[in-house]
Parts: C-alpha cells; structure tokens; sequence
C-alpha cells in the first residue's frame, strides 16, 4: 500500500515538474520573441552631417527595429541619400553615433543589400541579367556563386520577379525590369537589411506594382528602408514614417521626425502598387512610439530562470 502512494506521489511530483519545464520553456521562448522584435537594426544617436561646410543633418536621433518597413521621405536634397550612405559605411559622421545592427556601418556592410536609384553600365558590354544578380555574391563567402549553379542567385531571381529573363542581356531590359534584376542583386547575399533609394523612379504602373509585391514579398523578414521624395503618401506596407526636414526647415532644421500615417480615400490605384497611406505631417510620434518595452528587454535572458514579464507592442 505505501510502495503505491510513493509511486502515486512521485507521479504527482514528476508531472508538476514537466509542466513547471513547460511553463518555463514557454515563457522563454516568448520572451525571445519580444527579444526580436525589439531588437534594433538601424540606430542614429545625435548625428551631425556637412557636405563642404553646407550643413546637412544636425542632431538627428531615430532607430528602426528589425523587419520593420520604413518610408524616408523629403524633399529633393533633403538629406535623404545622406543617411544611406551613412547607413552603408560610405560616409562619416561629424558628431553623433551610428549602429547597423548593434556594430559600426561599416563593419555591418555584408548584412546590407543595396539598391541604387540606378546602375551605370556600358550598354555594349555583354553581361546577362544572372550575371547581374551573382554580382551581389562577391563579398565574403559569397564568391562560391561566381560560376556554376547557386540556390542564392536562384532564389533572388525568383523573389525578385526576373527568372524569366536571367539569360537576356541586361542592357535590352526596359528600366522596371532592370530594378528589380538590382534587387535581386541586392537579394542574393540574403541580407537582414534591404536600402533602396528612389526605387520607383521613372517607373512604369506595373512595374511598380511588380516591385512592391517583391517588397510586400519580404515584410516582416526583411528590415527595409526606402527614400523617396513623395512627401504626401507611401505604400501601406509602411511601418515607419521618417521625415528628413533638411536644411533650413521649420521644424528641427536637419533632423528627422517620426510621422504617423493613416488610411486615403481617393488616390491612383497604380500608386505604390495599390493601397497607400497618407502622411500625416501635423501628427508627429515619439522615436519609441513603437517600442515601449524595448528597453526591458535583456539581450539575452538567463535559460535557467523564467524572464520578467514584457507589455506593449511592437
């Protein structure tokens, strides 16, 4: 009888403990969770920029988390292609700080995909829409795609909407088709940061509408960031609204400011490739409007105790 109330008890006992692990386990992994979607990709701290003494940013502060889909916007030497540049490492500031994943730019660069406003090329050169694309493979370990088969260059050909012209010349492309073979090129290193500057211009309706089911394609897997000069809308895909106020502006000349963005009633239906949102230039937002508990999120919680409760959204 007391050998079958120890079985019963040690049971008992057994069965609390897995769901103890259970619980715990759950807890942890939604904690990661919270983790990464707080987990910032892009960080500006202060940042002081001049371009032969013409102040370009002054004290611009603003971070983006990762997978988040960002519209910088601008007017036309607002400062816009500044900040990409020294997102990519190709510039420093005057003041302030810059992280790409929690390092230096350019210490970050393999984990970026760029994507210019267009590529120069000499039209009697013969290369191939997949030569292209393998181009975005010659950094780091990428140089084993440079001849033979590679699943990389495939699968950015793929996302990218351009498999079906991988073996046409790049120079007989019209200028939609050659933007998305660059972002295929910008694809095929899989990076965790996708930048485009002013991808849709010049660019017919429907290869618009090509490009930002590719864009729509990456939402949430991909962290992007698009300039564009078009201060009145941006795609619905939009998460952030970031608005560089260049030069001599109203408000903080220099900096950038967080916009919210809402729904529009009347607009092209080719705009953006179909549902826009409008800008909402009298309503700004705090930088951590949408991380509240970003900073009690630890980087990496102790596995044998459950972590600490997180609210708010992302």
């Amino acid at each position: 009888m007391n050998l079958e109330i120890d079985r019963a008890r040690q049971a008992e006992a057994g069965a609390s403990e897995a769901a103890a692990r259970d619980a715990h386990r759950a807890a942890r992994d939604a904690h990661r969770v919270a983790r990464d979607a707080h987990r910032v990709a892009v960080r500006f701290l202060g940042v002081d920029f001049a371009h032969r003494e013409a102040e370009v940013l002054k004290n611009a502060s603003f971070h983006v988390h990762e997978g988040e889909f960002v519209a910088l916007i601008g007017p036309n030497g607002s400062g816009k292609t500044t900040i990409l540049r020294l997102i990519l490492g190709l510039a420093r500031p005057g003041a302030g700080s810059i992280e790409v994943f929690g390092a230096p730019p350019e210490l970050a660069r393999g984990a970026v995909g760029y994507v210019p406003q267009s590529m120069s090329f000499d039209r009697a050169f013969p290369i191939s829409v997949e030569e292209v694309v393998r181009m975005g493979r010659l950094s780091g370990t990428g140089r084993d795609c440079l001849k033979g088969g590679c699943s990389d260059v495939d699968d950015a050909l793929a996302m990218a909407d351009v498999a079906d012209l991988r073996d046409r010349p790049y120079a007989a492309l019209s200028g939609g088709q050659r933007r998305r073979v660059l972002v295929a090129r910008a694809l095929a290193s899989r990076p965790r940061l996708l930048v485009l500057d002013e991808p849709t211009a010049n660019m017919d309706e429907d290869s618009e509408r090509r490009l930002y089911a590719v864009l729509g394609s990456l939402k949430g897997s991909t962290t992007v960031i698009i300039a564009t000069h078009d201060m009145d809308f941006v795609s619905a895909l939009t998460d952030v609204v970031l608005c560089v106020n260049g030069r001599g502006g109203e408000e903080a000349p220099g900096g950038v400011t967080r916009h919210a963005s809402g729904p529009v009633e009347r607009v092209s239906s080719g705009h953006y490739g179909g549902a826009v949102l409008q800008v909402l230039h009298d309503t700004d937002l705090p930088d951590d409007a949408r991380c509240a508990s970003c900073a009690s999120v630890d980087p990496d919680p102790d596995p044998a105790a459950p972590p600490a409760p997180h609210g708010g959204e992302r």
